[in-house]
């Protein structure tokens, strides 16, 4: 797209002789931003401390972040691009994100650069108030549109960090872990939701697939409560084991735990139980066919 100047409170302006056409009203005003780069960049960057933003990040990685938003805002307001607003400002989101810039501070900085701006412009144009409601009509509605992107590209992709950083942790909360041969481990520890307990399943079938494993076994030991949703996946997880050929022994019951299963009765032929993590432990090589002695070399049958 491209921005368009518009008339003050819908009626109409003239041009006076030798005033610029519609058509250049947008190129005169890049070019006066471009000319006067260093002073309203400094300006910009002073009302910035003032205001107390971006406090998390050094002075040097303010001055070029500072520089390169102020290159590509009068950018789009020469081209129009807003796409090429929005890469800029996921890029620069995924910069700054890190640095523990938060979403206010993103949006009070690029306010106080359309105001600076708006501000040169009033200064260079005061003289001729027809003129100047002519560029501020011109500039307003993209400095407006530019904020808007700037805010919303950094709050989609604040989001997109925060839900990768939440998966990460779910996935270091709840490992698979190959015991031996055919065998796996599940602990969990926290508490355990259904979005947690649907994620879960995916990463315990995807372990019984990777390690072709014949027995898993689950220990909720960590766990302090389950409510019924959850109980109900966790039948379902056994039932989805079992058809991908491996069996499931949940560990570390507690009795709260136990109580609430049978309060909201959930089938509980469906789980096979041991008391403690060494005793599923147990079970399962028992079922594998290993010995459950010292001698972990007997083979199985």
């Amino acid at each position: 797209m491209v921005w368009s100047a518009m008339s003050v409170q819908g009626t109409e302006t003239t041009t006076a002789p030798g005033a610029p056409g519609e058509d250049q009203l947008l190129p005169q005003l890049v070019a006066h931003l471009r000319e006067h780069r260093a002073r309203l960049r400094q300006e910009w960057s002073e009302r910035i401390q003032q205001a107390g933003l971006l406090h998390a990040m050094t002075p040097q990685e303010m001055a070029a972040e500072t520089t390169s938003v102020y290159d590509n805002y009068v950018e789009v307001l020469e081209t129009g691009s807003v796409e090429a607003l929005r890469r800029y400002a996921r890029d620069l989101s995924e910069r700054i994100i890190p640095r523990g810039v938060e979403t206010h501070e993103v949006v009070g900085i690029v306010l106080l650069l359309r105001d600076v701006l708006a501000r040169s412009l009033f200064e260079k144009y005061q003289r001729d108030f027809g003129l100047l409601n002519r560029v501020l009509d011109a500039y307003e509605p993209a400095a407006n549109r530019i904020a808007n992107t700037v805010a919303v590209s950094f709050v989609e992709e604040r989001e997109r960090v925060i839900r990768q950083q939440q998966d990460a942790l779910r996935e270091l909360s709840t490992p698979v872990l190959p015991v031996r041969e055919r065998l796996l481990i599940l602990p969990i520890i926290g508490v355990l939701d259904s979005e947690r307990a649907r994620q879960l399943t995916e990463q315990l079938l995807t372990g019984i697939r990777t390690h072709r494993a014949r027995v898993v076994v689950i220990d909720i030991t960590g766990v302090p409560e389950v409510d019924e949703s959850v109980a109900n996946h966790l039948v379902q997880t056994v039932d989805a084991s079992r058809l991908m050929g491996a069996s499931v022994i949940i560990t570390g019951l507690s009795p709260k735990i136990a109580q609430t299963l049978v309060t909201i009765g959930v089938d509980l032929s469906k789980m096979d139980t041991i008391g403690d993590l060494q005793g599923g432990l147990e079970e399962a090589e028992r079922l594998l066919g290993y010995t459950t002695g010292r001698d972990d070399g007997a083979a199985a049958p």
